[in-house]
């Protein structure tokens, strides 16, 4: 790959990168970035105060730091593995330009439906007053189903996930690339060390990732940060429990299941996993924040899980709604 265009000082990255063999195009970075290990806005991919060095790999922008991709070593393998057995990727193009609204494998019909009404109440009721063209960081973008469908709406999407591979992973996004007139910037990074400037995204999406963080308070203020005045931070897709002893059953349940099926409870890093209502509340102290909830409608047997759970004396299920806040200052 090289660099066609860049510039250091305050405009961080300003250009393009342009693969080598075997790459999928050039892709633009109207980015400003910032060294994810002295936290400098003056170097672009390669930082004039510190030396490090974020590199360019199939049009994806490598971030971690070499401890912290360490870190995530373990994780990534396991999750990447636990993933492909759930048939979550495809070598077919048609499964991912037909997602949310089409699981073309038929193996996660139901999650994927979950996906598509959250992300239509997105459009309609959340995003809609952001004006065209509005910059937006996919957080959690995965194989980039949703900064596709982003770009197809007229933003200007940037996705970020820690996964890289071609199948659930940010070189998925190749599928969608070839569809648009424009490609969207992708970025492995860790959600509470974004490679960004402050202050010039519209609007930053946790994409069903928010619960993957051990500190909602230092992830979100890493959002806010990046971040512009009248901005907003929107958590989608991360459950929510009415009780906290409902939260942490799931969880115990899940990594036995997982342990029993994958040889792996998957929690060799920690996560929070859930929200409720305080730890909600919490943050709006913590951050000075008020919370907007939108309430997505997954149809009526949806509805109706929580009372059913009740009757036959079962653990509550998981909710999931659309949270929302403005940064003010």
């Amino acid at each position: 790959m090289r660099v066609v265009a860049e510039t250091s000082g305050e405009s961080g990255l300003m250009g393009a990168i342009q693969n080598g063999a075997g790459g999928d195009g050039a892709v633009e970075l109207d980015i400003a970035l910032q060294c994810p290990l002295c936290r400098s806005d003056q170097g672009g991919l390669n930082c004039t105060l510190c030396g490090f060095r974020m590199h360019v790999a199939g049009g994806i922008v490598h971030t971690l730091l070499p401890e912290r991709a360490a870190y995530y070593a373990r994780f990534i393998n396991d999750y990447e593995r636990i993933r492909s057995e759930e048939g979550r990727g495809s070598l077919n193009e048609e499964f991912y330009l037909g997602l949310p609204y089409k699981d073309a494998s038929g193996r996660n019909t139901g999650q994927w439906a979950i996906r598509a009404r959250t992300f239509g109440c997105l459009i309609e009721h959340v995003l809609k007053p952001l004006a065209p063209g509005a910059k937006i960081l996919d957080l959690g973008a995965g194989n980039g189903w949703m900064s596709y469908r982003l770009a197809l709406a007229g933003f200007r999407p940037v996705a970020a996930d820690l996964l890289t591979n071609g199948q659930d992973g940010l070189a998925a996004a190749s599928h969608y690339h070839k569809h648009l007139d424009r490609q969207f910037p992708r970025f492995q990074a860790e959600m509470t060390r974004l490679p960004f400037q402050g202050e010039q995204f519209d609007a930053v999406i946790f994409n069903a990732s928010f619960h993957y963080s051990d500190d909602y308070e230092a992830s979100l203020r890493e959002v806010l940060r990046c971040l512009r005045i009248g901005g907003m931070v929107i958590i989608s897709d991360t459950p929510w429990y009415s009780r906290t002893e409902s939260g942490r059953q799931m969880i115990a349940e899940r990594h036995a299941a997982f342990l029993q099926r994958f040889g792996t409870a998957s929690d060799s890093i920690p996560s929070l996993e859930f929200l409720t209502n305080e730890r909600l509340h919490t943050l709006e102290r913590q951050l000075s924040i008020r919370w907007t909830i939108h309430k997505p409608q997954y149809g009526l047997k949806w509805a109706l899980r929580p009372l059913f759970a009740r009757l036959r004396r079962r653990r509550e299920p998981s909710r999931f709604r659309i949270y929302t806040a403005i940064k003010n200052v």
